[in-house]
């Protein structure tokens, strides 16, 4: 496993999507490097423009890249918005990490996703296992897309030199998130529904799938102190993935997030709304092996998720 230290103090670092839940989180973590941290809002240059891309690029020339930027969002986002999450996510990687080569970027660090992973996988999901079998089909279109930026990443090492590493998130929370009621994730549309329940005294919620599918959950400023982490220390072509290691059961999710929230009434299952893949946990014994592993339990990241829901969520909800 190829380690070279960079040292970010003092450069010009590029937070791509810095205003996502990923990106907002960097640019906190970032504040602790010394960098001059560079941003740009989608309204001044749009990332699936190449021209708009390449034309900011060669005027800021950033040392470093953080590419965390995404058309993302929840199992139905994925399923009904195909051909959006397609050609979004390939646009934004292909531009930003051409534009980062051509410019002579230092590093670059490019974010996949879970999902690229088989949909029946062996579990814990090894870093080995990408491509091997067929993808869950309601978010195919943005998996493939997010393998297509991967092995951009492997083939600019290659046939380039360039140091562009790959990280692998799990499934992420916290401050920054989309509580939109049909596009959201999972953490986020259970914080708002067991909310509004709780508020409105409503005697049941109604969980989406059958509660079954095992998901690991990734406290989202702990995965910018390990993307700070490996943008400082790694350098390789082969995928980190990034997560806690361990997973837990929908149904036991959605009892902790009702717990967390004070919410007291029944919850029920709509068995007509899709599982996905029956189980996600990555396996993080590359990331422990290169010094780091998750620091938030998910009792205490609850309660600080919720906390931001209360002061900032739900205006992003209405």
């Amino acid at each position: 496993m190829a380690s070279a230290p960079f040292d970010l103090a003092g450069k010009t670092v590029f937070v791509a999507g810095h205003r996502g839940m990923v990106g907002s989180a960097l640019a906190r973590r970032l504040v602790k490097e010394n960098v001059e941290l560079l941003t740009v809002s989608r309204s001044e240059v749009d990332l699936r423009d190449q021209a708009a891309v390449d034309e900011w690029f060669a005027a800021r020339r950033p040392q470093a890249v953080f590419l965390a930027a995404a058309k993302v969002g929840g199992i139905v986002a994925n399923n009904t918005l195909r051909a959006e999450f397609l050609y979004d996510n390939l646009a934004i990687a292909t531009n930003v990490i051409h534009a980062a080569h051509v410019n002579r970027c230092e590093k670059l660090m490019f974010f996949g996703s879970s999902c690229i992973y088989p949909k029946l996988a062996a579990q814990p999901l090894r870093e080995e296992s990408m491509l091997t079998g067929p993808l869950e089909p309601t978010n195919e279109p943005y998996a493939i897309a997010k393998i297509a930026g991967i092995k951009m990443i492997e083939a600019y090492r290659s046939q380039y030199g360039s140091d562009f590493i790959s990280v692998m998130p799990t499934n992420l929370y916290g401050r920054g998130d989309n509580y939109d009621p049909e596009y959201s994730h999972v953490v986020a549309a259970l914080i708002r529904r067991f909310h509004e329940a709780k508020m409105s005294g409503a005697k049941n919620v109604v969980v989406w799938g059958t509660g079954t599918p095992r998901r690991e959950f990734l406290f989202v400023d702990d995965l910018a102190d390990a993307c700070v982490h490996l943008m400082k220390s790694y350098s390789s072509g082969e995928l980190v993935n990034i997560g806690t290691g361990e997973d837990i059961t929908i149904a036991e999710f959605a009892r902790m997030v009702a717990g967390t929230i004070g919410y007291s009434g029944e919850i029920s299952y709509d068995t007509s709304r899709p599982d996905g893949t029956p189980r996600k946990l990555l396996d993080v014994s590359r990331l422990m092996k290169l010094g780091w592993r998750a620091k938030t339990s998910l009792e205490d990241g609850l309660k600080l998720a919720y906390q931001a829901y209360l002061k900032e969520g739900r205006r992003t909800a209405e």
